[in-house]
């Protein structure tokens, strides 16, 4: 798919891995429209992208339904459809037992890595089916199919994410809409309370998992990965 012209939504767009593909994508001449909870990074990440081409975008919280409906037709009223949407936002409470987590970090949890991730989908897809077929992206992780203690919110949530993105994928392939789901081991960025670093440049980079999407993008037509796993190449050794 040539991304000239073509509308592209990204949730959670505002740093990070979200930020990067909001980049590549500006880059390609692509119309880009992105969300994210805090007004003052939202104006700093849009006024980076309009650097580089065409960028708008609206603060929204993916765990309301109401915000996300409101959040996609204000990217139709400004860009007139859509084409592609990548669900990137998400959070994550890390260290936690089962014991100690809260009810209300179980539910924040739950609600923006999958919740957020319907809303989008069930609001998007009849715009995609508009345009003659298109692209999700949800953004996964290697937690999804890996648990590990003092996670458990964290891989419900991305469990399930990709449990849903299997059954999506099914449901709309015949409507020339494509899912896939990206699934990153440790990434360099801010997330879970973690901090850039020089000493963790081994991680992947948020240009790493852009990178990915661009590659899907090129697939031809009738190719569809639906899954792609992404890992450190050089961890430390144990």
């Amino acid at each position: 798919m040539k991304l000239e012209n073509k509308v592209c939504l990204i949730t959670g767009g505002t740093k990070g891995i979200g930020f990067a593909i909001a980049e590549r994508f500006v880059e390609a001449g692509a119309r880009v429209f992105i969300c994210g909870r805090d007004k003052r990074d939202l104006k700093q990440a849009l006024e980076r992208l309009s650097q580089k081409g065409e960028a708008a975008g609206e603060v929204c919280d993916v765990r309301s339904e109401e915000q996300v409906r409101m959040m996609l037709a204000e990217c139709e009223r400004v860009y007139g459809g859509l084409d592609i949407l990548v669900n990137n936002a998400g959070i994550g409470y890390f260290g936690k037992t089962v014991e100690e987590l809260s009810g209300e970090e179980f539910r924040q949890t739950i609600e923006t890595n999958l919740y957020g991730v319907f809303y989008a989908c069930h609001y998007a897809i009849p715009m995609l089916k508009n345009r003659g077929g298109g692209y999700i992206f949800n953004v996964s992780s290697l937690a999804g199919q890996n648990a590990h203690p003092r996670m458990a919110a964290y891989n419900a949530s991305k469990f399930g994410l990709n449990g849903f993105s299997e059954a999506l994928m099914q449901e709309v392939r015949h409507d020339k809409i494509k899912v896939s789901y990206i699934c990153p081991g440790s990434v360099n960025t801010a997330f879970g309370g973690d901090m850039p670093s020089e000493e963790k440049m081994w991680q992947l980079q948020p240009a790493d998992i852009a990178q990915v999407v661009m590659d899907l993008l090129a697939m031809p037509e009738r190719a569809l990965p639906s899954k792609v796993e992404l890992r450190p190449g050089r961890p430390p050794q144990k």
